[in-house]
């Protein structure tokens, strides 16, 4: 099978997480870079990589990079790439994305034009014809600058890949099943250990915690661009791809993830995703105010996302709000707790300073990832050794 150079992006500052992933799904990792890992893989890897990595938004299988610091080099850069080994000619094609980051080209839609132009010059004369119906499967570009290197790569995933294929209803201010998933994977929260969120909005974290325990891949219930592209991945690797997934499913553990809101109407929201995410049986939800917050076990774990003051009439109420979820948290014997938050001020009225503190942008917002230790339990079998 043909190898490919396949792109995962990521949120920056969580490479080292993506990274894990891919080597834990079998592949090599070629480069890690900001905000993206690169990995060989054949036809199987874009099936596999697609349904089973819980933290990228999408994959990308690159064509070509080069130099371009004019837009006749872009031209000619684009024109070398052979176009006819990844288009069919009936494909339709097209640059979706253009970023540029230090770089002399910058303007997305002039990239976008000449790049097009130079992809149907090339293929015009490997295919002896001068139009293309464009009827066919789509094929879309991403391309990014970076000091004039330009990257060119076909998104095979095609909606990012944190829409889990279950229809959400969002709160506002939410974090993406992405950026949950490798926020819980920087925990040491194992699905035997008590997992709660007090501000659980349309249930991000519970939803995203269960999948993991019930070893569900995020990518069983929905479809991939990539599916279409017969002449570059034979159907029989997603069909194999999907059968792994259904097999490695473990659907009658028992766990305990809670996710509370104040809001009702949220609450209800959570419950209807958990179930159309096959996973509403594994949590649960209830309607309470953080400062009712309290879990007769020790050792567990509070992980969340509290509102930070997206509208200036909110920010008054942020010292009385990260003072309650402290005082809640002391409360709580010997857990451990892990917020992400834009707001400046967290460890002051919470209390305590994190042990760990990890930039990390959600989106273009800077937040903060606070990581509060609480002791590890004591090992369960005394006797055995290593345990």
């Amino acid at each position: 099978m043909e190898r490919f150079e396949l792109i995962a992006p990521c949120h920056f500052g969580l490479e080292a997480v993506m990274k894990r992933e891919i080597l834990d799904l079998g592949y090599e990792v070629s480069q890690v870079e900001d905000g993206r890992v690169t990995f060989i893989g054949d036809a199987e890897a874009v099936c596999r990589a697609n349904i089973f990595l819980r933290t990228t938004e999408r994959i990308l299988l690159k064509v070509g990079s080069f130099k371009a610091e004019t837009f006749e080099e872009l031209f000619q850069g684009t024109r070398v790439i052979p176009w006819e080994q990844y288009i069919p000619r009936d494909g339709k094609f097209w640059v979706a994305k253009a970023s540029s980051i230090k770089s002399r080209l910058f303007s997305p839609s002039d990239i976008q034009s000449i790049m097009k132009k130079a992809m149907v010059e090339r293929m015009k004369g490997a295919y002896g014809i001068t139009w293309f119906p464009e009827d066919g499967a789509s094929y879309p570009l991403r391309v990014f600058l970076y000091k004039d290197v330009v990257t060119v790569a076909m998104d095979t995933s095609g909606d990012s890949l944190h829409k889990r294929g279950f229809r959400t209803l969002t709160s506002k201010a939410p974090i993406t099943e992405t950026l949950a998933a490798a926020l819980l994977m920087l925990t040491p929260w194992k699905p035997d250990r008590i997992l709660v969120d007090p501000f659980c909005g349309s249930g991000t974290f519970p939803i995203e915690a269960a999948m993991m325990a019930a070893n569900m891949a995020p990518g069983m219930n929905r479809e991939f661009l990539a599916e279409e592209w017969k002449n570059l991945i034979p159907k029989k690797c997603w069909y194999e791809a999907m059968d792994e997934a259904n097999d490695l499913v473990k659907d009658d553990i028992s766990v305990d993830i809670q996710g509370y809101d104040i809001d009702g109407e949220i609450v209800r929201a959570a419950r209807a995703n958990a179930a159309a995410a096959g996973v509403d049986h594994l949590i649960h939800f209830q309607q309470r105010p953080v400062s009712q917050l309290s879990h007769p076990k020790k050792y567990g774990f509070l992980i969340t996302n509290p509102p930070y003051g997206e509208r200036i009439e909110d920010k008054k109420n942020l010292p009385e709000l990260y003072k309650t979820i402290g005082e809640r948290f002391v409360a709580l014997d010997s857990w451990s707790a892990y917020i992400i938050t834009a707001y400046e001020d967290t460890e002051r009225y919470f209390g305590r300073k994190a042990d760990k503190n990890r930039k990390i942008y959600n989106g273009m917002m800077k937040t903060y990832f606070y990581q509060f230790m609480g002791p590890k339990p004591p090992s369960r079998n005394p006797g055995r050794q290593n345990g």
